[in-house]
């Protein structure tokens, strides 16, 4: 099939006709991103000014459905999920009632903007709420971290915080199934010495809920380890009948590593090393595989030599 052929003064013609109509509808693009329109967004709910003498539990869901009215542009944003994602609410009214309205904040809300879009109705326009006495609860802290230790560096004792319980303030069904409080994740790479720090507490879900203090002291005690080997005496469990019993070895070598300040002070009492007679009782097991039970607090073991051991029961 043959292409048509266009003259150079009829291909300028095209050229420029083209040009106007991108230019024009570039212009009515324009006007019309210009112009208000009303649309609706949903918003999370988050309040502001709660009562300090008693706890609430709201009694609808934590999204509200907010009219607004903007430009064209605005709305093209909100589409692609440029718009305000929670809206103030100011509880001082509870004080006196179980109740706020939206209708009677919308200036205040409006004013917390700081783009042209203005609220103009919220759905539903009544938050209501039931209220409890507020009861206080202490529960320890849990630190959630993320570590990574330079090779041949670790954890050498027992992370320390301070304080180490937090005052959880809220309604007594609500505190009754919270049994500890997590921080946020603590995050650092490439550790080789010993960490202080602070780290934030993990802000509560819901909105009657309020804890003391926020944030957290730590300190992660860091120390380079090596590498230490010992014997350790192996012993039989599940000997009911007190059968005579030689374990061929008798002995298991463990090799761990251990931080430079334990390294002496550890020793073959740290550990327990045991094999269970009913693999044999019960399985016909003919060897029977070691167990590392205890060990010491920080110590990593490496490798456990022989993994089984060969035994002989005496009648």
């Amino acid at each position: 099939m043959a292409l048509i052929k266009l003259s150079a003064v009829e291909r300028r013609k095209l050229s420029i006709f083209f040009t106007c109509l991108i230019l024009a509808v570039g212009a009515w693009l324009f006007f019309a991103l210009s112009n208000k329109y009303e649309y609706q967004v949903k918003a999370m709910v988050n309040f502001k000014n709660l009562p300090q003498n008693k706890a609430f539990n709201p009694l609808q869901s934590d999204t509200v459905l907010l009219d607004i009215e903007g430009s064209g542009w605005q709305l093209l944003f909100t589409k692609l999920r440029f718009y305000p994602k929670e809206v103030k609410v100011d509880l001082k009214a509870l004080e006196r009632k179980n109740f706020v309205t939206f209708s009677d904040q919308l200036y205040s809300i409006n004013n917390s903007y700081s783009s042209d879009q203005k609220i103009r109705s919220v759905k539903p326009d009544t938050l209501y709420f039931d209220f409890t006495t507020r009861k206080v609860k202490r529960v320890p802290i849990r630190l959630s971290n993320d570590l990574n230790f330079v090779n041949q560096f670790g954890q050498s004792a027992k992370t320390i915080l301070k304080p180490d319980f937090v005052t959880v303030t809220g309604p007594q069904e609500v505190l009754d199934k919270i049994k500890y409080w997590d921080t946020d994740t603590f995050v650092v790479k490439k550790i080789k010495a010993t960490i202080l720090d602070k780290v934030a507490l993990k802000k509560p879900s819901e909105a009657n809920i309020t804890i003391f203090p926020a944030n957290v002291e730590i300190k992660i005690p860091v120390e380079q380890f090596t590498e230490k080997v010992l014997f350790i005496p192996i012993k039989v469990i599940n000997n009911k009948q007190y059968l005579n019993v030689k374990l061929v070895p008798d002995k298991v070598k463990i090799t761990f590593m251990v931080s430079l300040s334990d390294y002496s002070i550890v020793h073959e009492d740290n550990f327990d090393a045991v094999v269970d007679l009913n693999l044999w009782k019960y399985d016909n097991a003919n060897q029977l595989p070691v167990q590392i039970t205890k060990r010491r607090a920080f110590t990593r073991i490496r490798r456990t030599d022989p993994l089984q051991v060969n035994f002989m029961i005496k009648r």
